[in-house]
């Protein structure tokens, strides 16, 4: 995910970082199973009015009430160069939860060609960072709602905008966090509203493409493939994945046979091999702390291009082809941030927050497993990293806000949300977890947690609620302290823990 590069900056290794009650049903049956510069035309269509969002405290103007999706139809044809649009086609199934006159989507880099609601043509404008749609007639609530938008989806991005297309040494890829998938394609751009996924990519024969999930028909015409996959389990847009290159697709098998398939530039695929063969170990490993993967395969995509972080896209996570070529990166520190990708399969993409603040959720559980892995394969010891990490948490939490509360991104920089605070000042917040409830109890929660919510969202009250069950008491007060506090509060079992306080600030 976004960012990761921010804890250890140009990746030099280092031991410490640089970085509603619940719903019981679910709840008791896990224990007991233990868009900026879009071209769009208008259409005729009347004015829009503004753009509606769902109130996302980080991101008020994403997302979009009224429909709930199920479903996303993706094509794609790529014209073999990487700076000019590619033709697309967004399809979406959805329920009506209101009745609809109009109907926004999130859209903000690409030319509308078309629309039509349920059949039927229907109008469009721009608002904002949304597309809004007239439909010929106002869709009743629970109704299905079926929108075909035919766009084009430009792989060139636009100033002030980060994500989206990922423009590679030869092709495309995607990196859409934080709600950059509307850079993409229309969509509801919110986790909150996961969705099944369906991908359609057409190609020039000399590239291969690649998205989540497992493959499906491939089609050759003339010089052109289209390649298809669909996903097995529901998907947040920010995760959605397409590689478009001059790649090799290698396979191996996964722990309970679950397939294996990794996407690398051709010309690098002996000196790729040795680290792609880490990855059923890995997912063994990650397995024994917290149950079975929860997806139809996995994977990674080395992507030759300059990101400064990796995203663990759910089934295929992309990561920077030179953290696995510098020679400077040590072994033990390229593998955790492999296991740090593979954690969030669980924390982020089976389990996804109900809102940006929820963060911490995915980034304080993968720091957590990467710094664990590094702990028992490279004798890099928890402790060590969790003291060095509560001496610099007062300052991070000044800076960018406590855990659970980051404070909102920079203008312009979606990605800015993405600080210390949630990475291993999180982490350090699990840690204290940990020192409270004994280890017992919080690797029996850390199990119920992904199969509570599995393919589902969940919330930071959630966790708390679910982490008070396991412990047998209520544990509201002290989990409010570790994630919303603007001071860290003391470490238990470590009374001699210090956390620097932040240097005034001078005005300079």
């Amino acid at each position: 995910m976004p960012l990761e590069a921010a804890l250890a900056p140009a990746r030099v290794p280092a031991p410490a970082p640089t970085v509603r009650r619940p719903r019981s049903r679910r709840v008791h049956a896990a224990l007991l199973a233990s868009a900026a510069s879009v071209c769009l035309i208008a259409a005729g269509a009347p004015a829009p009015g503004p753009a509606l969002g769902i109130g996302d405290r980080l991101f008020p103007t994403l997302g979009n009430p009224g429909y709930d999706v199920r479903a996303y139809d993706l094509a794609f044809t790529y014209p073999g160069v990487n700076d000019k649009p590619l033709r697309a086609v967004t399809t979406i199934d959805a329920l009506a939860t209101a009745r609809l006159e109009r109907v926004n989507l999130d859209y903000a880099h690409g030319t509308v060609r078309s629309v039509e609601v349920n059949g039927a043509p229907a109008g469009f404008a721009s608002a904002g960072d949304d597309l809004v749609l007239t439909p010929a007639k106002a869709v009743p609530a629970g109704s299905p709602l079926h929108i075909t938008v035919r766009h084009t989806s430009d792989p060139v991005p636009a100033k002030d905008q980060d994500g989206g297309w990922v423009r590679t040494e030869d092709g495309l890829a995607m990196a859409n966090q934080a709600d950059a998938a509307h850079l993409v394609f229309p969509c509801n751009d919110h986790p909150s509203d996961k969705a099944m996924f369906t991908f359609r990519i057409t190609a020039p024969k000399e590239y291969t493409a690649v998205a989540n999930g497992l493959p499906g028909r491939t089609v050759r015409s003339g010089d052109a493939t289209t390649w298809s996959y669909r996903t097995r389990h529901p998907m947040a847009t920010e995760l959605a994945q397409v590689s478009i290159g001059r790649s090799s697709v290698l396979h191996r098998a996964g722990p309970h046979g679950l397939p294996v398939r990794d996407v690398v530039p051709a010309r690098d695929r002996a000196a790729l091999e040795p680290w792609l063969d880490r990855t059923p170990d890995q997912i063994a490993w990650m397995e024994s702390k917290v149950g079975r993967y929860p997806f139809e395969t996995y994977g990674l995509l080395m992507a030759g291009a300059r990101t400064g972080f990796e995203l663990e896209t759910q089934t295929l996570s992309l990561f920077e082809k030179d953290l696995f070529t510098e020679p400077a990166y040590p072994r033990w520190y390229v593998e955790s941030i492999m296991v740090h990708e593979l954690s969030h399969q669980w924390f982020g993409d089976s389990v996804s927050p109900r809102s940006w603040s929820d963060l911490w959720l995915n980034e304080g559980h993968a720091t957590w497993y990467e710094a664990l892995y590094a702990e028992e394969k490279a004798d890099r010891p928890m402790e060590k990293r969790m003291k060095a990490a509560y001496g610099l948490s007062d300052g991070w939490r000044a800076a960018g806000g406590p855990p659970a509360a980051p404070r909102v991104p920079e203008p312009g920089r979606k990605i800015s949300i993405f600080r210390p605070s949630v990475y291993d000042g999180a982490a350090l917040a699990l840690y204290a977890l940990r020192q409270e409830i004994g280890r017992p109890a919080f690797e029996r929660l850390e199990r119920a947690w992904v199969a509570v919510n599995r393919d589902g969202v969940a919330s930071t009250a959630d966790f708390v609620d679910l982490a008070s069950d396991m412990a047998g008491r209520d544990l509201s007060g002290f989990l409010t302290a570790w994630l919303y506090g603007e001071k860290t509060p003391p470490m238990p079992g470590h009374p001699d823990w210090k956390s620097d306080a932040p240097h005034a600030r001078t005005g300079a």
